[in-house]
């Protein structure tokens, strides 16, 4: 089989990474809940530890589908559905989930989408996590100082993404591969290796 074949999408490709992308819009939406309520307790910047669930989809979907555009495609759809269910964001997540898919999805593209161990899930859900920061100091906290908000909001931010996003991501992989279901992807057929 040629590379590029192997790049191409299947529908099962497709079904998969949608049904990831629902159901992370479905976790957003009521992990938008918890964020605006009881964590709403711990002060931002440190709320920000938390940050990295929102990131999840992207590296989870670029590890199981392993296709250019899995990482974009899978968070894309998470944001929408999130705002389709009544975000408190609302329309913003149109553009803020594909900025921070694009992040994530540009670490798998640098690697020609043939690298998918852990530390290329890190640096996807770090990335991912960077861009995340960046859109918030600038649409959501513009009036904040650098050196007291805006540049430990981006630490925090990047650190929970690696994280929950880059680790977590792996390790849900590894799980789903254990159950059987990930079969007819490389993810399933993978041994477990870093």
């Amino acid at each position: 089989m040629k590379h590029t074949d192997s790049n191409r999408w299947r529908t099962i490709d497709i079904v998969v990474a949608a049904v990831l992308g629902v159901a992370f819009g479905v976790i957003f939406w009521a992990w938008g809940l918890l964020w605006n309520g009881p964590a709403e307790a711990i002060p931002l910047p440190g709320r920000a530890v938390i940050y990295g669930v929102w990131l999840v989809p992207a590296v989870l979907g670029a590890l199981v589908v392993r296709k250019p555009g899995a990482a974009f495609f899978t968070l894309t759809l998470a944001a929408l559905v999130s705002v389709a269910l009544g975000s408190a964001w609302g329309w913003t997540l149109v553009v803020q989930g594909p900025a921070e898919a694009a992040a994530a999805e540009l670490v798998f593209a640098a690697t020609g989408y043939r690298a998918f161990r852990m530390p290329v899930a890190l640096l996807a859900g770090t990335l991912a996590g960077v861009a995340a920061a960046l859109y918030d100091v600038f649409i959501w906290y513009p009036g904040t100082a650098w050196g007291s908000f805006r540049l430990p909001y981006i630490l925090i931010t990047a650190v929970s993404s690696l994280v929950v996003a880059g680790v977590g991501g792996w390790y849900l992989t590894r799980a789903l591969a254990g159950t059987g279901v990930l079969d007819r992807f490389p993810a399933g057929r993978d041994r477990p290796a870093v």
